[in-house]
């Protein structure tokens, strides 16, 4: 059973949240608390086989909408190393002390800021097909590099330029359906066909949490992802077209304590098949 609720800063923003405590805490297979972050663009809303892969494992799910995604309050500039403090305020709201995290995609970054700023709170951290910073250096060989392997990357390239170019680009922004390869598609059509459903009704919703998802990943994230101590796990598939792979090799080289798994045949969604498997290295590092 999920349960939705919104958690109320102290600087009055408001974050819609989801998870699966009450029943976790009344279940006699009581595994660790582990928190998602979504992909950009998503509602926050916890979908069937994010439920079904915790379940197994006797997980307990917390999300919440990042800002401007779902009922969640605005917060234009924020940058990567916000997720941070969002998520300490909700965990502290539903009674949890320490907890695993875990992101897919634009969510692969904001995991990685929890790790590094809240090292006392959290056991363990796993990134599925997430970003890697945006190089310090301008120089346009480090720039092209990020890029190079994205099938469009005009959404991006525009963030770099400021909030007003990237809105502007959303605009007249479609999806590129070259963004996926075959195995994506039958993920899409299958066992992930409600995590599709949830990005088109975010897109639906408006396109202001992604431009600021976009704008906070070609910015300084405002932490160091060298800075995770804890277990750390970096998946990403090698035909991703989306967000190439590329992006969790540089991961791999800067946390050397990370674990590194890629998947050959797999793209930015199918590389989820592997999400019962992440979540039970999450658990058992959380034990």
């Amino acid at each position: 059973m999920v349960t939705a609720t919104d958690v109320t800063r102290p600087d009055g923003r408001t974050l819609e949240v989801h998870h699966t405590l009450d029943e976790h805490r009344t279940s006699a297979r009581r595994g660790p608390v582990l928190v998602w972050h979504h992909g950009s663009p998503h509602t926050g809303r916890l979908v069937e086989p994010l439920l079904a892969g915790a379940a197994a494992h006797g997980v307990a799910l917390v999300t919440y909408a990042r800002p401007s995604y779902g009922r969640s309050t605005p917060q234009p500039g924020r940058d990567v190393a916000s997720a941070a403090d969002d998520v300490a305020r909700v965990v502290d709201a539903l009674g949890v002390d320490r907890f695993a995290t875990l992101g897919h995609s634009g969510g692969g970054p904001h995991a990685l800021a929890c790790a590094a700023l809240l090292p006392g709170r959290v056991t363990a951290v796993a990134s599925i097909s997430g970003l890697a910073p945006f190089p310090a250096s301008a120089a346009p060989a480090d720039v092209d590099a990020w890029f190079e392997g994205m099938a469009s990357d005009a959404a991006l390239r525009a963030a770099t330029l400021g909030r007003a170019a990237r809105a502007e680009y959303a605009e007249i922004d479609e999806f590129d359906p070259a963004a996926f390869v075959d195995r994506d598609w039958v993920a899409l059509e299958g066992t992930w066909s409600a995590l599709g459903t949830d990005a088109q009704q975010a897109e639906a919703a408006g396109a202001d949490g992604l431009v600021d998802d976009d704008v906070a990943f070609v910015n300084p994230w405002g932490f160091d992802p060298a800075a995770v101590s804890v277990p750390a796990l970096l998946v990403h598939g090698a035909r991703d077209r989306m967000v190439p792979a590329s992006h969790s090799r540089w991961l791999a080289e800067a946390m050397p304590q990370a674990e590194h798994r890629e998947l050959p045949d797999d793209g930015h969604v199918s590389v989820l098949q592997a999400y019962d498997d992440v979540v039970a290295w999450l658990a058992e590092r959380s034990a």
